[in-house]
């Protein structure tokens, strides 16, 4: 009897190590919002010849989907290669952004 009350006891325990709780920054959270809600979407006519000749330049073959942009003229663009997809982000002369 002392070995099942011992054994559950061992159980009970292991499992309430595995319950854990994260907690995320308010901040984080904010700063992600924020950088999504300052791109506004844009017609692919509307994006600028130098970044569509970088796009077919480092990426051959790639459809531009969808396009937006910011205030500073930074575009957000989402491609596809065959059957896969990308976001790149751009500056108006063509110049890639790491994001």
């Amino acid at each position: 009897m002392k070995k099942l009350i011992l054994s559950t006891a061992i159980i009970l325990g292991s499992l309430s190590l595995h319950a854990t709780t994260t907690t995320t920054n308010d901040a984080d959270v904010k700063i992600a919002v924020n950088f999504q809600n300052e791109y506004k979407e844009v017609g692919t006519d509307a994006v600028p010849a130098a970044v569509k000749t970088a796009l077919e330049t480092a990426y051959p073959g790639a459809k531009l989907d969808k396009a937006y942009v910011n205030e500073k003229k930074e575009y957000k663009l989402e491609i596809s290669v065959g059957d896969q997809k990308a976001t790149v982000y751009s500056d108006v002369n063509g110049n890639w952004l790491k994001i």
